[in-house]
């Protein structure tokens, strides 16, 4: 299975917010930066996490986002199932429908993996994720340029 790039968007967002310092009020524009995604796609997953309450932002002069605490407690697996949302893993109702999907065992059994990985990433909390050494290599990066180099 492989996630969306807009899950991999989010959860690196959610990741580098996890270990802003209280104070800190990071625009979405420099996280942007920082994990070296366009600004477009930053500015759609902060959307979605705001909606499911796992990020606060303040629009205007400053403004800027933060983890909530439910955020930071929330699993990866609820998170993944969030922004993933409940569709099957193969296009059996696409557009030809798949004549096998009246007596596919593929479909089930492909559901059930998917809910393996799933539930393989319930015991992993977002607080969890910044555990060293990833913390200190997130705190390293630097709006404009996705490393931990200085901004040119």
């Amino acid at each position: 299975m492989r996630l969306t790039a807009f899950t991999d968007i989010a959860l690196r967002i959610v990741m580098r917010l996890a270990v802003a310092r209280p104070d800190d009020l990071l625009t979405t524009r420099d996280v942007a930066g920082m994990l070296a995604v366009p600004y477009t796609h930053a500015a759609k997953a902060v959307a979605r996490l705001g909606e499911l309450g796992v990020v606060e932002a303040r629009r205007g002069r400053g403004g800027g986002m933060q983890l909530t605490e439910a955020g930071r407690a929330t699993t990866v697996g609820a998170l993944v199932r969030a922004l993933e949302g409940a569709g099957d893993v193969v296009g059996c109702e696409d557009d030809p429908p798949c004549p096998l999907r009246a007596a596919c065992r593929l479909r089930s059994a492909l559901r059930q993996a998917q809910e393996a990985f799933y539930a393989s990433l319930d015991g992993i909390t977002v607080a969890s994720l910044v555990d060293e050494p990833t913390g200190p290599v997130l705190l390293s990066l630097t709006p404009g340029t996705g490393t931990g180099a200085p901004a040119t």
